[in-house]
């Protein structure tokens, strides 16, 4: 009964210390993304509903806004002037995404806006920005309760195709620039450690025959 009791109280203390330790890790990657979110501008679609179709809508509406955007803002816009651009043409993006969903057979709202949002910690190409709250371009399609996608648009880090997911140097530029070193260095996505080892060594090993010493 007493093992029962004290197997108990130790898998309790572990499950403790575990949700402690998980508790302080997301308070940390809190306090740095409230540190990083000034010089950050992330960007947020939802979808109207869960189903294929509208998932894949979501997707082309992405691709087409963030198009959009780029292109004309041009690849020296600041922060500021993103959020400017943003502001300016919201109504004309509406707009814009509005008829390129009704050219796809669909005929579904746009709305989109500035605000602050929180999101769970996210890797893109080789950094990871930590779950917190972020101001973000959030845009909802029709209902707006399906799946979301989001990304960062300034620095420019939205890969529209995760196969070519690799963070332009001049964003990681602008990046460790804006922000403290420390937290730059933290939103760096370590490489995994790759440990090689030779067949033909365990071979050896497996067929090493033990050396027999003579009485």
């Amino acid at each position: 009964m007493k093992q029962k009791r004290d197997l108990f109280l130790c898998i309790t203390c572990l499950l403790l210390a575990l949700l402690f330790s998980m508790a302080e890790g997301r308070n940390d990657d809190e306090a740095l993304a409230a540190r990083i979110a000034p010089e950050i501008l992330r960007f947020h679609v939802l979808a109207n509903s869960d189903t294929t179709e509208d998932q894949n809508l979501k997707l082309k509406v992405r691709t087409m806004l963030l198009n959009t955007i780029y292109e004309e803002m041009g690849e020296n816009a600041s922060l500021e002037e993103t959020k400017k651009y943003i502001r300016l043409h919201k109504e004309e993006l509406e707009q814009d995404a509005e008829m390129y969903m009704k050219t796809l057979g669909y005929d579904y709202p746009a709305h989109m806006e500035l605000s602050n949002t929180y999101f769970p910690t996210k890797t893109y190409g080789d950094m990871v920005f930590p779950c917190g709250t972020y101001e973000a371009v959030r845009v909802k399609i029709g209902e707006g309760k399906g799946r979301n996608w989001w990304c960062v648009l300034y620095p420019p880090l939205c890969f529209v195709d995760s196969s070519y997911a690799v963070v332009p140097d001049t964003s990681k530029e602008i990046l460790r620039e804006s922000i403290d070193s420390a937290d730059y260095n933290k939103l760096i996505k370590e490489s995994p450690k790759i440990h090689i080892r030779l067949k033909v060594a365990d071979l050896l090993v497996k067929n090493k025959k033990p050396i027999v010493q003579n009485p």
